[in-house]
């Protein structure tokens, strides 16, 4: 928002210089980009009158003038324009001004052997459009040579630049900012003295039917006969180019004027036009969202192809123009124009930001709905832009049509605590900054400060240390709650003012232990050689069970995923694409998906194994040795070791990602952890894989779940045995259909306390092994804390284990 100083002194009274009010509201949350100083544009450029202009005696299209600007003798002056005569007035540079906007410092010099003392100026060359066809007349009679030009150019003045944030859109008005520079230095806010808005008179030439009444809870519309369109007055045309609008005319400009002064958009339709549009002498204006087929050729000439959230102003229910975006070409007011139809609407910001971006269009208008607007002001804004208009185009108010369905009041209360106010914003400079003292706000501080804002505070308690706090309209939407006024004290009273020195004593930092167990995971992952890698969580839609956007950036990236295994496969492919090797990796992320129930959401962690990890193969002749099945199961099972859980694995056939004979199901006293497995061989062959490339995909919550126990988190000390150890081979035939996990859990059972480890050394099928049975052989070690274990400890436990396997799975004993 670019805002005239010269415009901002008539709204409220500024005894500060301009960098001192930048600073100062810099300090109250705004952020000043820059100061545009444009008296130094022409600083030195005065009103001069061009008494005699003859042609050059050395060249056919220069000029030599006799200019008086108020010295005791006329200056020469050699001029190119060609639009330069006698008897004008002319803003001229003398000698010694320098013209930022050209880089030019004016000396005296010869040009074709003519001397020149200065220098007749355009618009151009004192910065204020880009290109000039001549010099600048001005158009006043009988003016006083010699004068400063600078306030005859609108060169007297001061633009801030400044950028607010999207909560606050009282800020993009000069009226906002009066009011927050009043409340911000005490001074005195004058606003413009606007006539209480007469009882509409009703017509049947005019009428409304707003469909979206959600979408638009209020529009009013009034017609505007015999008006007479030109060019506006200076003043509101230098005004309009301060804030970088260009001037039209003096009812588009009106518009354009009222949109910087209240924030408020408003749209001047022609009519007689839309009369013609509608095909009635009937109008019927509308407000909906677009249809498919329908299309509308706005103000910028071009052809729009409408989208359904794309939200229309409609004439008998035909498009004239893009609500709180941008009018129609085809009803625009033009020259000719002699009746109008004038728009003040209050427009959904979520509508109208949808709307917007369906079309690509960002405009003045669409950005002050998408903050929001003051609806309790809508109609003394619309009074003021119809006062503006019969003041500068002439005309009489005709007919007008009002439809109002807000839902929402226009007044809140909040009650705001002197105790909660000092607990939040703690200690804080009082008094003048060469005397100050620190202490706690006082309420009469608290009152001075929201008062000065505009809101209206009522004692709630004899001691007023509560309140309750009537909310201004204009901040009704960012100011809901306690914290927000609480804020707005802070804010005003100055946030420099407040003490920024820690607490002499404070408590360490320290993790949460959600993020405490997850560092435990990344950690373990890296310990085994995998590296971390992070996708995005949305992507294309391929199923019913992912969750679509109502409204993504693109089509690719419109539905979020359901598994991390997909990314995390096509990360391996191109890494062998690219040359780089094998990609052995996992991530930790969300997944999302809906059944019949709802919609749900989970974080889990998947990896991705594979390929040869030998990074020199002279020993194997360059050939290379694919991960086996085993070697990628030893990497996950030293990830459960690191991290202190017992995994047991079950054959699994569910996942059509995986091998239906080679993968396994995870499972943790009980619950079922997540998967592992080696990728179905047609998927490898389809993205052109090594020939053993392993995944695997946990619950995270589960895990975490599992590790957060005391005796993980903080182990015991186990002492080592210092007596040896006895073990013992057992061999058998058993049925294929059980496990080696669950043999394992059978044998640890039944062996009791003296059994220290059990391992699988050897696995047979094939000739002498009954059909439908295996080999087996494991090792058993015993050992006791407080003896050697001899023949008679061992062997009655030994047996034990045996008669276990015998019972549970009909094995046949070898050994």
């Amino acid at each position: 928002m670019r805002i005239s100083l010269n415009w901002l002194r008539e709204l409220v009274d500024i005894a500060l210089t301009p960098d001192e009010l930048a600073d100062a509201l810099t300090m109250a949350g705004f952020e000043v980009e820059d100061i545009e100083d444009r008296r130094t544009w022409a600083d030195g450029v005065v009103v001069g009158r061009v008494l005699t202009c003859d042609r050059h005696p050395n060249a056919d299209k220069l000029s030599v003038c006799t200019v008086d600007i108020g010295a005791q003798q006329p200056s020469t002056i050699v001029c190119g324009a060609a639009n330069v005569s006698a008897d004008i007035f002319v803003p001229v540079a003398t000698v010694g001004t320098y013209l930022p906007k050209i880089d030019i410092k004016i000396r005296p010099r010869k040009l074709r052997d003519v001397p020149s003392e200065g220098m007749i100026c355009s618009l151009a060359e004192v910065g204020l459009t880009k290109e000039s066809d001549g010099i600048h007349i001005f158009s006043q009679a009988d003016l006083k040579v010699g004068i400063d030009a600078r306030p005859l150019l609108g060169l007297d003045d001061v633009i801030l630049d400044l950028t607010s944030t999207a909560n606050r859109a009282d800020a993009l008005s000069m009226v906002g900012i009066a009011r927050e520079v009043a409340a911000i230095t005490g001074a005195k806010l004058k606003l413009p003295a606007i006539a209480e808005p007469t009882s509409p008179k009703v017509g049947s030439d005019l009428t409304l039917n707003i469909r979206e009444i959600t979408a638009c809870p209020i529009y009013l519309g009034t017609v505007i006969e015999n008006v007479k369109i030109g060019p506006s007055p200076m003043w509101l045309q230098r005004r309009l180019q301060a804030a970088g609008t260009r001037p039209i005319n003096n009812v588009v400009d009106v518009t354009n004027y009222v949109l910087l002064e209240w924030g408020q958009p408003l749209h001047a339709f022609d009519r007689d036009r839309l009369v013609e549009i509608a095909g009635s002498p009937e109008l019927k204006i509308g407000v909906r969202f677009a249809e498919q087929t329908e299309t509308l050729i706005t103000l910028d000439s071009q052809k729009r192809t409408l989208q359904e959230q794309t939200l229309l102003i409609t004439a008998n229910d035909r498009p004239v123009a893009l609500a709180g975006v941008m009018g129609g070409e085809n009803s625009e007011v033009f020259e000719g124009t002699t009746n109008l139809m004038l728009e003040a609407a209050l427009f959904d910001s979520v509508a109208i930001r949808r709307s917007a971006r369906s079309q690509g269009l960002r405009t003045e208008a669409s950005a002050r709905y998408e903050r929001g607007v003051n609806p309790a002001e809508l109609a003394l804004v619309n009074q003021r832009a119809i006062q503006l208009i019969t003041d500068l185009a002439g005309g009489t108010v005709g007919s007008q049509a009002i439809a109002d369905n807000r839902q929402t009041s226009t007044t809140r209360t909040i009650e705001l605590r002197l105790q909660r106010v000092n607990a939040v914003l703690g200690p804080v400079e009082l008094g003048d900054p060469e005397d100050s003292v620190i202490g706690e706000l006082t309420a009469a501080d608290v009152e001075r400060t929201l008062t000065a804002l505009g809101c209206e505070l009522t004692p709630a308690t004899p001691d007023r240390e509560v309140w309750t706090v009537s909310v201004p309209p204009y901040r009704l939407r960012d100011i809901e709650r306690e914290i927000d006024l609480i804020e707005e004290v802070a804010r005003l009273f100055g946030y420099n003012r407040f003490i920024d020195s820690l607490p002499k004593e404070s408590e360490a930092g320290y993790l949460s232990v959600e993020y405490d167990l997850a560092r435990r995971v990344h950690a373990a992952m890296r310990a085994v050689g995998l590296t971390e890698v992070a996708h995005y969580s949305v992507g294309k839609p391929v199923s019913v069970e992912q969750v679509t956007l109502a409204n993504p950036l693109f089509a690719e990236y419109s539905a979020l995923r359901t598994a991390l295994l997909p990314d995390l496969i096509q990360a391996f492919v191109y890494n062998m694409e690219q040359g780089n090797g094998p990609l052995n990796a996992y991530e930790i992320g969300r997944v999302f998906w809906r059944d019949e129930d709802g919609l749900f959401e989970t974080d889990q962690v998947a990896g991705i194994m594979g390929g040869d990890s030998y990074a020199g193969r002279w020993v194997r002749s360059g050939r290379e040795q694919p991960m086996t099945w085993y070697e990628a199961k030893g990497m996950l099972e030293s990830v459960f070791q690191k991290l202190g859980v017992e995994v047991e694995f079950q054959p699994d056939r569910r996942n059509e990602l995986l091998h239906p004979g080679r993968t396994a199901s995870l499972w943790i006293r009980g619950d079922r952890l997540g998967t592992f497995g080696q990728l179905h061989p047609q998927l490898r062959q389809e993205k052109g894989l090594p020939d053993e490339v392993y995944v695997f995909e946990l619950e995270l919550e589960l895990l975490l779940a599992q590790i957060d126990r005391e005796e993980i988190l903080t182990p015991i000390f186990q002492p080592y045995s210092s007596y040896p150890a006895t073990d013992r081979d057992i061999a058998f035939f058993a049925p294929l259909q059980y496990s080696v996990a669950e043999i394992e859990r059978v044998v640890r059972k039944s062996a009791g306390n003296l059994l220290d480890s059990v391992e699988l050394f050897d696995e047979y099928r094939g000739q002498g092994v009954p059909e439908g049975k295996r080999s087996l052989a494991f090792r058993l070690v015993y050992r006791a804390g407080d003896r050697t274990l001899t023949d008679e400890d061992v062997e009655p436990v030994h047996q034990k284990v045996r008669e276990a396997l015998e019972e549970k799975f009909q094995v046949s004993l070898r050994s």
